[in-house]
């Protein structure tokens, strides 16, 4: 056969078992599908004592939402395991790890806002879920079709959003170890880089390989020289020489003008001796600005001038980009020294140190920074041309070196400064602030370890502790400016008669004292802010980033977990916030009560201030529960709580509980109400507020006297008001018995009960014959006042008005008794010495 047989055979065979394939399937088909009309009559009809047969319905599909998120937790998991092997497979520098890390936090954010999305969606399914109830247990009736299809749907939904929610989780935690571990890698890797060790400065064989790539660094030097101006004759024109001319114009214009210009538009009168510390702070702010920026913006200019043009080849360009910022970075550190200790300007200062010390502090600092920048420049000339490694080594040994002893010598001028004015005038004599003390004891320790490390050969710890040094000093120069500013401007804003708290007091109604204590509290804010800021910049050198601290803080306030309980920073404080607004509704309402609402009952002042008391009581409650709810904390939980307390309650809180439900029996019951006059012991007083845990009584001088409910419950209270406000006068009079005739007196008495006005006709004034005495006779008046509260004006006007009716009827005030008589005290003989003292006291007294 030839081939085209073949084929034609090969097709026609495959075909064939095509059509079969085709029939057998149809066929099958046909015999498995059900027919409507053939098999109704076959069903089976149900029996009144047979349950209906239940078919397990088949699962339903994944919803198109949940689709996506897994499709992006796909995604984010593919890109975690490639960039955990990359760090697995090999040593990867710092700037790579950082770089890794950096992709890996949005990653992480991605991931959490993924798992947040299934959280209320899952929720929600549970609660449709639990609306079926549990399944029906083995020997139950079985529910019908329909329950079993929406209770297999439902719990579908609820496994796959929770499978999704516990994939994003898990995901979740492989990129926070991932990211630790890159932390973790960086730190490593940056402590292995500062301690190792090399030849120390005074090592002859670092002086020998020094002189021995001398020859080969001045070859790379030529080279590199006739590279730069290879460049230089290639990308020269007229247009760039004169664009690099103007810029380089331009930044020396405004580098050497900048001291011309801060002195003419920020005004330090030397004249006035005591500006106020806002103008102290805002001619420090502009000298800073003035002093350092037109300096950056030169520097900037020239960079970028050289940068377009490409004059200079790509390995010289992070020369000339150190030069340009070490000159920025002199001038920056000038302006701060000069806005802080105003060298020139001893009035305008913000710390109070001597004229030579500032004087000192500026010398020193420009030149320390000066070396600083020598030294970058050079590092960065050796890295452009690739230098040896002792070269590199003896660079940064030299210029550390160089920085301790600068900053040695600092320290013993300031201490010979101390002494000479020790000797002079004394030991406390300079009230201004200096270095000394602590300061410089950690001073001279630094210097010390920074020459121990060049000597013993640890020169990366040297030139790391040179920079952070520096460093720091800056951090705290500024962090010092900035807590000055915030005092001022937000706290100093909010005291004493300011505009802007004058608006507040106005707008808001608040006190005086108010606006005060939020001044403070938003300056203490802008301070720990500050200071928190302050101290992530000086960590961020040593390997712990931002992002380590806001990822504690993140978990901190999210949630974290202890065993089964989470713990949310965030939930607290909404729950405090929801507790704090619930409280404030519940004064609000107690205040609208007793100024408006309840004015205009019938209800006395005791029952109002029941009503007001219940009320708060309510609203706290409320807000308690709405608050312990949004915790998660159920009923349940609260009453295990409850539980666990009662013990304590029974020991140490058992008087408070007591005092408690006292108060709560004294609204109720109303046994004292507030305005009763009440007598507790030897204590009588008006009730001016009944607490939860004690009552308060005004007693008559003023004072405030606290008993505790307990007290007013299982003790004696006399209630002068219990049924009504009547009050009881007693006007006790005596006579002289010789000269008295008691009618008379009776009849003046009782006159003038019933001539005053306030005095109530029924039940009648009464006047009684109380006693008779050797020489007087006393009568007592009895009446009676509509108010308790006037009982003693009405007492007084009526004594009063009796002894003038006295006097008119010619009956005198009863004669004092006659005193006793002294015994004299026998005498006692006196001693010489005695009697030489009373002499010497007399001769001694003036005339």
């Amino acid at each position: 056969m030839t081939g085209i047989g073949l084929k034609r055979l090969f097709g026609a065979a495959v075909i064939m078992l095509a059509v079969a394939a085709g029939g057998t399937s149809n066929a099958q088909q046909a015999q498995t599908a059900p027919n409507p009309q053939a098999q109704a009559p076959a069903q089976p009809q149900p029996q009144a004592d047979s349950a209906p047969e239940t078919a397990a319905p088949a699962p339903p599909a994944i919803s198109a939402e949940t689709k996506a998120a897994r499709a992006k937790l796909d995604g984010y998991k593919a890109d975690l395991d490639q960039k955990e092997a990359a760090i697995q497979g090999r040593t990867m520098s710092d700037a790579d790890l950082q770089n890794i890390r950096q992709q890996i936090e949005p990653i992480i954010a991605e991931i959490r806002a993924v798992v947040d999305e299934q959280t209320p969606r899952l929720e929600a399914s549970k609660q449709r879920l639990s609306q079926l109830g549990p399944k029906p247990e083995k020997g139950q009736p079985e529910e019908s079709a329909d329950v079993a299809r929406d209770r297999a749907e439902r719990e579908a939904a609820v496994a796959e959003l929770d499978e999704t929610q516990r994939l994003g989780r898990a995901l979740l935690v492989q990129a926070e170890q991932l990211s630790t571990r890159i932390g973790d890698l960086r730190r490593t890797g940056f402590t292995r880089a500062l301690f190792e060790q090399s030849d120390g400065l005074l090592s002859p064989s670092l002086w020998m390989n020094v002189v021995q790539a001398v020859p080969r660094e001045l070859r790379a030097l030529g080279i590199i020289a006739e590279d730069a101006l290879d460049q230089l004759r290639r990308n020269t024109t007229l247009g760039v020489l004169l664009l690099l001319g103007l810029a380089i114009g331009v930044a020396v214009a405004l580098y050497v003008g900048r001291r011309s210009i801060a002195p003419r538009l920020v005004r330090r009168d030397r004249a006035i001796l005591d500006p106020s510390r806002r103008s102290r702070l805002l001619a420090a702010l502009g000298v800073l600005l003035l002093g350092a920026g037109p300096a950056i913006a030169g520097s900037w200019i020239v960079w970028v001038v050289f940068d377009a043009v490409d004059v200079v080849p790509s390995r010289l360009e992070q020369v000339v980009k150190a030069l340009l910022g070490g000159l920025a970075f002199i001038a920056f550190v000038r302006a701060l020294i000069d806005a802080i200790l105003a060298p020139d300007h001893a009035s305008w200062r913000l710390i109070p140190v001597r004229d030579a010390s500032a004087d000192r502090i500026m010398s020193f600092s420009v030149t320390l920074t000066t070396v600083m920048v020598v030294g970058k420049v050079i590092e960065a000339f050796n890295k452009a041309i690739a230098a040896a490694l002792p070269i590199t080594v003896i660079t940064r040994a030299v210029f550390a070196l160089a920085a301790a002893l600068i900053f040695a010598e600092l320290l013993r001028r300031f201490a010979a400064r101390e002494s000479q004015d020790e000797a002079c005038l004394g030991p406390y004599v300079a009230p201004e602030v200096d270095i000394g003390g602590p300061l410089r004891s950690l001073g001279w320790f630094i210097v010390a370890l920074i020459i121990g490390s060049v000597v013993g050969g640890y020169i990366a710890l040297a030139s790391f502790l040179v920079d952070q040094a520096v460093g720091i000093s800056i951090i705290i120069a500024l962090l010092v400016l900035g807590i000055a500013f915030a005092d001022e401007f937000i706290g100093g804003s909010l005291r004493g008669q300011s505009r802007i708290a004058t608006t507040l007091q106005a707008n808001t109604g608040l006190r005086r004292r108010s606006v005060e204590q939020i001044g403070i509290l938003a300056s203490g804010v802008a301070r720990l802010a500050l200071i928190i800021i302050a101290i992530l910049l000086v960590l961020l050198p040593w390997g712990i980033e931002s992002t380590d601290v806001t990822g504690s803080l993140r978990a901190l306030f999210f949630g974290f977990n202890v065993g089964d309980v989470t713990i949310s920073l965030s939930s607290i404080l909404i729950a405090a916030a929801l507790f704090a607004g619930g409280f404030t509704i519940t004064r609000i309402v107690q205040r609208w009560l007793d100024n408006t609402f309840l004015p205009a009952t019938d209800l006395d002042a005791g029952l109002r201030n029941s009503i007001r008391t219940a009320a708060g009581y309510v609203g706290i409650i409320t807000a308690g529960v709405v608050a312990f709810t949004y915790l998660g904390l159920s009923l349940e939980r609260l009453t295990i709580v409850a539980g666990a307390l009662s013990v304590g309650i029974g020991f140490g809180l058992q008087s408070i509980v007591n005092n408690f439900i006292s108060g709560l029996i004294l609204l109720w019951e109303r046994p004292i109400r507030v305005g009763d006059l009440v007598v507790v012991g030897d204590a009588e007083g008006y009730v001016r507020r009944i607490n939860v845990r004690s009552t308060e009584i005004q007693t008559g001088d003023r004072a405030m006297l606290i008993v505790p409910n307990s007290n007013l419950i299982s003790g004696v209270v006399r209630n002068r008001v219990r049924n009504d406000r009547v009050g009881r006068v007693l006007v006790s009079v005596p006579v002289p018995r010789a000269s008295s005739d008691p009618d008379q007196v009776a009849e003046i008495m009782r006159k003038a009960a019933l001539a005053h006005r306030e005095v109530m006709s029924e039940p009648n004034p009464r006047v009684l014959f109380k006693k008779v005495t050797e020489n007087t006779i006393d009568f007592d008046l009895v009446c009676f006042v509509d108010d308790i509260d006037a009982a003693g004006r009405v007492s007084s006007e009526l004594y009063f008005e009796i002894f003038r009716g006295l006097r008119k009827a010619g009956i005198g005030a009863p004669a004092p008794a006659p005193a006793p008589e002294p015994e004299e005290e026998p005498k006692t003989p006196k001693s010489d010495e005695e009697d030489e003292t009373l002499t010497l006291l007399k001769d001694k007294t003036p005339a």
